[in-house]
C-alpha cells in the first residue's frame, strides 16, 4: 500500500470561519487526521484554561494560527512574560507573522489597565500608519476572510489577565477586583465594538478569577497528557497528531511547528526556512512518540525584532 506523508494526508481546502473549518483539512480516507488543527477563535471573549502550567506555547500556537487565517495585526496586552520571542521564533512558520503582533506589557495593576485602556489610541494610530503605507506603496492586501482587513486589529490578546491585580501590594482586595472587573469590561468592549476575538487566560481558578470566566464567550480547557497538550472546547476537541512516518503522537514544539507550517501552506505563506549559519544550537527539547521514544527537536533562531515601534 503507498505510503503518505502528512502534506499527502491532508486534503486542504480553503478554510471558512467557524470550528467547522477543520473538518475539510482532514483526509476522510484517512480518519485519523480528523481535527488535527487548532480550534477556532470566535467574536467575543476566550477564555484558555491550561492544565499545569502557563501553556505558552499552546497560547502562542492559537495566536498564530489566527493570524494565518485573518488579515490585520493582533494587539497583546502581557503580563508575566507571556509574549516572549524564543518560543514565537521557534514555533512561527514565517516571521512575517511576529511583524503584525503588537505588545505592550503591564509589570504593575496600574500598568496593566493603562495598556488596556489606551488600547483604542493604539489601535487608531497602527491604522493611520497602515493605511498610509498601503496608500504610498499600492500594496493589495491577500485577505484570507471576507470579514477581514490588514488594517483593523484581527485579534486581542490578554494573558494572565488577572495576575496584576492579584499580585499588587499596593492594593486592597477589594480595589483590586474593581480593577480586574474594569479592564474585563473594557476587553469585553472591544470584542464587540472592533468584532474580534479577545483571547485570555488566567494564572490560576478561584474565586477571584471567577469573573474572568463569566466574562467568557467562550471556553477552551488545555489537558495535559501523558504524550503532550490536548485541547477540549464546546465544538473541538484535539485527537491524534499524525507525523509522515504514519505514526501518532502527541508533543509540545514539534507539533506546534508541524501544525503551523501546514496552515501556512494551506493559506499560501511559504514556510520559513531559516539560514544554516542563524540555527539555534541541537538539543532544544524533545518530543515523544505513540511508542515511547524519546526524539529531539532544533529551534528556529531566536528573532528579537518582532515587537512594534509603539509597543511598551
Amino acid at each position: 500500500m503507498e505510503e503518505h506523508s502528512t502534506s499527502n494526508r491532508l486534503a486542504v481546502d480553503q478554510p471558512t470561519r467557524g470550528a467547522d473549518r477543520n473538518r475539510p483539512l482532514a483526509d476522510q480516507a484517512d480518519p485519523g487526521t480528523d481535527e488535527m488543527l487548532l480550534p477556532s477563535l470566535n467574536d467575543g471573549i476566550t477564555l484558555l484554561d491550561v492544565e499545569g502550567g502557563r501553556g505558552v506555547p499552546i497560547l502562542q500556537s492559537l495566536v498564530l494560527d489566527h493570524l494565518l487565517l485573518h488579515d490585520g495585526p493582533a494587539f497583546w496586552v502581557d503580563a508575566n512574560g507571556h509574549a516572549t520571542t524564543t518560543t514565537l521564533a521557534q514555533i512561527t512558520p514565517s516571521q512575517r507573522l511576529l511583524d503584525r503582533i503588537h505588545v505592550a506589557r503591564g509589570f504593575t495593576a496600574y500598568q496593566h489597565y493603562g495598556a488596556v485602556d489606551n488600547l483604542p489610541t493604539t489601535v487608531n494610530q497602527s491604522i493611520q500608519k497602515s493605511t498610509a503605507v498601503t496608500s504610498t506603496s499600492g500594496r493589495q492586501s491577500s485577505a484570507h476572510s471576507e470579514d477581514s482587513s490588514p488594517h483593523t486589529p484581527s485579534l486581542i490578546v490578554a494573558p494572565a489577565v488577572d495576575i496584576q491585580y492579584r499580585s499588587d501590594d499596593t492594593l486592597s482586595e477589594q480595589h483590586a477586583e474593581i480593577l480586574q472587573a474594569r479592564t474585563l469590561a473594557r476587553l469585553a468592549t472591544y470584542a464587540d465594538s472592533y468584532d474580534v476575538p479577545v483571547l485570555v487566560t488566567r494564572s490560576t481558578i478561584n474565586e477571584f478569577t471567577a469573573p474572568v470566566a463569566t466574562a467568557a464567550n467562550h471556553h477552551l480547557e488545555c489537558e495535559q497528557t501523558r504524550m503532550g497538550p490536548r485541547l477540549v472546547g464546546d465544538e473541538f476537541e484535539t485527537l491524534v497528531y499524525p507525523v509522515d512516518d504514519g505514526a501518532y503522537y502527541q508533543t509540545t514544539f514539534a507539533y506546534w511547528r508541524q501544525l503551523l507550517a501546514t496552515r501556512a501552506t494551506q493559506v499560501g505563506l511559504e514556510p520559513a526556512t531559516p539560514s544554516p549559519s542563524t540555527l539555534s544550537p541541537p538539543g532544544v527539547g524533545t518530543g515523544v512518540t505513540a511508542d515511547g521514544e524519546t526524539t529531539s527537536l532544533t529551534a528556529s533562531p531566536l528573532l528579537d525584532a518582532w515587537t512594534a515601534p509603539g509597543g511598551r
